[in-house]
């Protein structure tokens, strides 16, 4: 698909990546932490999840975010068996620190070793069915930064042996991200981003050192949508929200204030006839040239709406200010 902004650069790597990405969370399925807490969105269908990622292919996306505790490891597994052939078409991102049971799909703990990094490295890689890894990042975001630096440490080693091609911090604490773009080769930070919830001082930050933005919660968990989320399955984390999950309440669905919100906004984003979510996307384009956002799906036509706002490009600075003005920012 050829439209305005329809790439950007990946940091400093030197990688283009199309300006939507894909995130792989959702498509990873059930799976609980150690007390039965869900850590997905549910039940999934394997065959229409890689349907979707090789639709999304089709219409022009060449960036998939994973983590290998995504449905303790499937989303890694379904991934790679998605992608094939057509896995030098892509850059692939995935995650480490985090620990799990690929049997039981359990959450077991946190590691920030140096030498859990390369077994965790090692794993993705079988996992996903590749030699290497686009964008490798770290998935602990509150981790003691002289640990990190031994991690980033670590990373350019990785780089240098062929495994990995850049690296990143998944993490909302611009002091964090910053230790890990002293590393030549650190590329990104994933951070939360949308419409509802800026970031300015780490967009500020990947101004100032060449990074890219990688955007989670491009949508809001659903709620930019334009979905009521009324009724969730017992296995969908925003069924029962860890504390950093904002915008849904335990066992009753979205805040009834943030849907106002939502509702505010809504001519706005449905400008030039765009869906809602295209119109989250859009914001997030027109905020920042070094913004990539990643919105999660778990169908065909979720892909295909998702896609469909890389054709309608980014907001205008008016939209932008309207959208300001609405929210009292």
């Amino acid at each position: 698909m050829e439209s305005i902004n329809s790439t950007r650069p990946l940091g400093r790597s030197g990688i283009t990546v199309s300006a939507l990405g894909f995130g792989c969370w959702a498509i990873g399925g059930e799976w609980w932490d150690a007390d039965g807490q869900p850590l997905g969105w549910g039940a999934v269908d394997d065959d229409e999840s890689v349907r979707a990622v090789r639709r999304a292919l089709d219409l022009g996306v060449t960036f998939f975010d994973t983590a290998d505790c995504y449905g303790a490891g499937h989303s890694e597994r379904i991934l790679g068996r998605a992608l094939g052939k057509r896995r030098h078409d892509v850059v692939v991102a995935t995650k480490w620190g985090n620990l799990f049971d690929e049997d039981s799909r359990t959450a077991t703990g946190q590691d920030a070793s140096v030498e859990h990094a390369r077994a965790a490295l090692t794993a993705s890689l079988a996992r996903l069915g590749t030699d290497h890894v686009d964008l490798y990042q770290f998935h602990l975001s509150d981790a003691d930064p002289v640990r990190a630096a031994e991690l980033r440490d670590a990373c350019e080693e990785f780089v240098s042996e062929g495994l990995i091609r850049a690296y990143a911090w998944s993490t909302d604490d611009p002091a964090r991200a910053a230790v890990f773009a002293e590393g030549a080769h650190c590329a990104a930070v994933q951070h939360a981003l949308n419409v509802l919830q800026d970031a300015p001082a780490m967009l500020a930050l990947c101004e100032a050192e060449g990074l890219a933005s990688v955007n989670r919660s491009p949508l809001a968990m659903g709620l930019l949508t334009g979905k009521r989320h009324e009724r969730l399955e017992g296995g969908d984390i925003r069924s029962r929200p860890p504390a950093w999950l904002k915008g849904f309440r335990d066992g009753s669905g979205a805040d009834p204030a943030w849907l106002a919100r939502v509702d505010a906004l809504r001519d706005i984003l449905t400008s030039d006839g765009r869906t809602p979510a295209q119109g989250a996307l859009a914001w997030i384009w027109a905020r920042s040239p070094h913004t990539v956002p990643i919105p999660g799906f778990r169908s065909v036509a979720q892909a295909e709406q998702n896609a469909g706002a890389l054709e309608k490009g980014p907001l205008t600075a008016a939209q932008l200010a309207d959208v300001d003005r609405v929210l009292e920012r």
